[in-house]
């Protein structure tokens, strides 16, 4: 049984980004390439030993390597995009990018044989067969595994505002959901997903996650899915909060900011803030509202006495911080509003070909 340990918290601000995308055919349209693109032909260069799939055939997800400047994020995110995309052309593939994939139809398409994924199946039935969702995970690293979880804690009632900023998927099973985010709720119909509860210290989650493993509730640490967790095994905070980025330099503007956010509240940690343990139902409708309504959601305040819409919380969060990212993402048209355009004004071939990669 694996199981991670608090002397995996040892860096402080480096920065993993792993992202999921598509494998399409030359329409853009889901393709099964698994096969061929993770098992028979293995890439090198930045995507060896950093390449996966999820659950279908068509999904699959890279791993930068680790990052130690956030400086460097935008260089390496663009590389390893341009990599996969080499790799996928060299076999006759695209590769796309969305929080779910408008085409996408999961009863007509062919799940992964890895065992974890065929016993998840067997286990959680329904709402994993219909899993066509791709996200977008930030890591960061921090040097004190009680530092993390306490991050962790704070971290929660920022998430539903990165979710409305980053809504890009509107379409699923070829339909439109009327939600900005419809990736977020399928995803939540999967056990132990979500927005966790408040955690006391790291021995109180480290002792969670034993007992969930130990008694059977999962098979491994990996499928506490939740949207965001101290990473016990990187020695992390991981956030797995936005949809799936079209856009590298919307990948880019989410990492700077999770990045800064976690720096920001590992030095609140230090000097000794007391933190807020924000009841879950509320954070629950906070995330229910950027499900909903993307960039025109608003949020129920952390004192739980007043509401701030995304407009609000981007500019004093800009302000705060002293970073222009949110700015830049928030700038952007939304995913979740540029995919309705283009479905409106030139149909679902067009969409499709808009999601995929150059």
């Amino acid at each position: 049984m694996e199981l991670g340990s608090a002397d995996a918290f040892d860096r402080m601000g480096t920065l993993g980004v792993e992202e999921e995308f598509y494998i399409v055919d030359e329409r853009g349209y889901p393709a099964s390439g698994i096969s061929d693109l993770v098992y028979d032909h293995p890439p090198g260069g930045i995507l060896e030993d950093r390449i996966d799939h999820e659950l279908f055939q068509f999904t699959i997800e890279t791993q930068t390597p680790l990052i130690e400047d956030v400086d460097a994020v935008d260089e390496m995110v663009r590389a390893v995009r341009e990599a996969l995309v080499d790799h996928a052309a060299e076999h006759g593939y695209r590769i796309a990018a969305a929080g779910l994939h408008p085409a996408a139809k999961w009863r007509e398409l062919d799940h992964a044989t890895k065992p974890r994924y065929k016993s998840q199946l067997d286990r959680i039935q329904y709402p994993q067969h219909r899993n066509t969702t791709a996200g977008l995970h930030v890591h960061v690293g921090v040097d004190d595994a009680d530092k993390a979880t306490w991050i962790a804690n704070e971290l929660r009632w920022y998430l539903p505002p990165v979710l409305a900023l980053s809504v890009n998927s509107p379409f699923w099973n070829g339909f439109d959901t009327g939600l900005a985010s419809a990736r977020a709720k399928i995803f939540e119909a999967l056990p132990n997903t979500g927005m966790p509860t408040y955690f006391e210290d790291f021995e109180t989650y480290q002792q969670f996650e034993r007992k969930m493993v130990e008694l059977g509730s999962i098979e491994d640490r990996g499928e506490l899915w939740y949207d965001v967790r101290p990473h016990t095994g990187h020695g992390t905070v991981e956030v797995r909060t936005p949809d799936a980025q079209t856009a590298p330099a919307a990948t880019v503007a989410f990492v700077e900011y999770v990045h800064a956010l976690v720096e920001d509240l590992a030095a609140r940690y230090e000097d000794g803030e007391s933190g807020t343990d924000i009841r879950r139902e509320i954070l629950d409708a906070n995330k229910w509202h950027a499900i909903r309504y993307g960039y025109d959601a608003s949020f129920i305040t952390r004192d739980v006495e007043d509401t701030i819409t995304l407009g609000e919380f981007v500019a004093t969060e800009s302000d705060r911080l002293g970073i222009d990212s949110l700015r830049t993402r928030f700038e952007m048209e939304s995913g979740a509003a540029w995919q309705r355009r283009i479905h409106e004004e030139e149909g679902l071939d067009a969409l499709c070909e808009a999601l995929c990669l150059d």
